[in-house]
């Protein structure tokens, strides 16, 4: 278990194996556990890092607007705490926002980029967006967390045969703290760096669910975007395809890891 410090805040991260660095961003309401399942398979090839965000986890949960601008900072400061120099970085939903605006911000500090169920952008633009939004902000101001976790549990992992999955994802969400979780989830709305995409310059690997929150077109969209992106499809998973679909979703990965780092070594 260690710790950093960046702008007075705590932050826990975890680090396995070796090779070249690879961040691993988990989404709103999680923490590292959002990839149990990837960093045996992962660390087997890599040096995997894997923090809990600002807010989350076991990181501190400073009472403040949170935004994913800062998000970004403190992974920036944590690549320079640790001295990595370019890495490639995952980030499921949250996390590929963050990744998304590290990318756009700094892009010499990237080898690769992977997004899973995830966008560029979160904008309100028409009347039923603002109104979606604002059910959504009124239900979770008025659940306690234990409710929305068992609701999402429900959501994320509907299958008889994954009872586990909605237990340990309903657990997990009772101890979030909830100041700390909206602040996230208001950091998220409004977002958005599409227009600035066009300076990610490093490979990036899309990984959508092919019943993500956002349909598969969405991510065709932004894909076209990137200068060097491709999309991956994966069949029978939801938004927290890590967890529902951890071969599948690591096999991916580190083919796609494997070809890039060959690539640079070539060069």
């Amino acid at each position: 278990m260690a710790y950093f410090e960046h702008e007075g805040c705590n932050l826990h991260y975890e680090e396995y194996g070796h090779g070249t660095p690879l961040l691993l961003v988990h989404g709103l309401g999680s923490s590292t556990l959002d990839w149990e399942m990837q960093i045996p398979a992962l660390s087997a090839h890599h040096r995997v890092i894997v923090p809990d965000v600002r807010g989350h986890g076991r990181s501190d949960k400073p009472r403040e607007r949170y935004s994913i601008a800062g998000f970004s900072a403190d992974l920036i400061a944590l690549m320079e705490h640790l001295n990595l120099g370019p890495a490639h970085l995952v980030g499921l939903s949250m996390g590929g926002m963050i990744a998304f605006q590290l990318a756009v911000d700094q892009p010499q500090l990237l080898k690769s980029l992977c997004i899973v169920n995830s966008a560029p952008e979160v904008k309100r633009r028409s009347r039923n967006d603002y109104w979606q939004w604002f059910k959504r902000w009124s239900l979770m101001r008025a659940l306690s967390m234990g409710t929305i976790g068992k609701a999402l549990g429900a959501k994320l992992f509907p299958k008889p045969e994954q009872a586990s999955l909605r237990q340990k994802i309903a657990a997990r969400w009772a101890k979030n703290d909830k100041h700390a979780y909206l602040a996230s989830f208001d950091a998220i709305v409004d977002w958005g760096v599409q227009e600035r995409l066009s300076r990610v310059s490093c490979p990036t690997l899309v990984v959508s669910a092919d019943r993500d929150y956002t349909p598969v077109a969405l991510k065709e969209t932004y894909v076209k975007l990137l200068p060097d992106a491709r999309l991956v499809v994966i069949a029978d998973s939801r938004h927290a395809t890590p967890l529902d679909q951890p071969e599948r979703f690591n096999q991916t990965l580190l083919e796609f890891l494997t070809a890039v780092d060959t690539t640079t070594q070539d060069h």
